[in-house]
């Protein structure tokens, strides 16, 4: 079974992305404080994707990818770029993400975008 992975500090915003996670047949383990990832680190697995939401307080999102990438057993998972922050697809391609996916998140949707994501393809939503 596929695992992912959300950080995020809205309860709300983790409860959606969880429930539609958990419908296609996904675990999930999430984290609302940033800090606390270190925590988790081990349960990774090369079958996780990683769902990080860009603003959050004291670590954001872009420093979250950074330790991700710098880890070898966890560089080759995929992060996508996880916010309400539409304007910030572009940045996020440029600091390595490997796609970015609007909140909010459309359920109809949602199933397609996840089946591209696992499938290691790129994914980019402008919400």
């Amino acid at each position: 079974m596929s695992q992912a992975v959300i950080i995020d500090d809205n309860l709300k915003n983790v409860n959606v992305l969880t429930r539609l996670l958990t419908q296609e047949g996904l675990s999930v383990i999430s984290i609302s404080d940033p800090l606390k990832f270190d925590e988790i680190e081990g349960q990774l697995t090369q079958s996780s994707v990683v769902f990080v939401d860009l603003h959050m307080p004291y670590v954001n999102g872009y420093q979250i990818l950074e330790k991700i990438k710098r880890t070898p057993n966890l560089k080759q998972l995929p992060v996508v770029a996880y916010s309400v922050h539409a304007n910030e697809l572009h940045e996020a391609y440029k600091q390595g993400f490997d796609g970015f996916l609007g909140k909010p998140i459309d359920s109809e949707r949602f199933p397609g975008q996840l089946r591209q994501i696992l499938s290691g393809e790129a994914f980019w939503d402008n919400p």
